[in-house]
């Protein structure tokens, strides 16, 4: 749906060593967080019921490419880490993930300029500035909650101690 930035689908808030098997509820809460993802992106970009038909049409031409390109460069970084910790780092090793690290950061802008490119024919410039704002809202939180750890539902709560999502400005 809004996996796009309902946080790039699950995987922002994968843990590691954890499964579906671990909470067999997830595929249900993952449901829950993008069917409220979808009302709070409706609601704070101001989109149409079509429009969100059309971002939903979007982000699934989108979404699995950039989550694709995001865990490449993840796994490129954690080479490089290793590499680069490592007693004597090997130099060619090094070259070549640099060299693959510009090429993948090319193809991710080379995609989400397509992607704006797309929702320009549907959304207004101010919309997509607060798509995009929402956007980095999504990460930031997912970002946060795999920092913490998923300490269970109060992680999603805000400082401010109520649940949901921060309203962008």
């Amino acid at each position: 749906m809004i996996a796009g930035f309902a946080l790039t689908g699950s995987a922002a808030f994968a843990q590691p060593g954890r499964t579906a098997a671990v909470n067999p509820n997830r595929p249900v809460l993952e449901q829950q967080l993008r069917e409220r993802a979808a009302k709070v992106a409706q609601q704070r970009i101001g989109l149409t019921d079509a429009q969100m038909a059309q971002l939903e049409q979007s982000n699934a031409r989108y979404a699995p490419q950039l989550s694709q390109i995001a865990a490449q460069e993840r796994e490129t970084r954690r080479q490089l880490r290793m590499e680069m910790t490592a007693p004597t780092p090997n130099q060619q090793h090094v070259g070549v993930l640099l060299d693959q690290s510009v090429q993948l950061q090319k193809a991710r802008i080379g995609l989400v300029e397509q992607e704006q490119k797309d929702l320009s024919r549907f959304m207004n410039p101010v919309q997509r500035a607060r798509y995009i704002a929402l956007q980095q809202e999504f990460r930031r939180r997912a970002q946060e909650l795999s920092r913490e750890g998923g300490q269970g539902p109060r992680a999603m709560m805000p400082k401010g101690g109520r649940p949901g999502l921060k309203k962008i400005r």
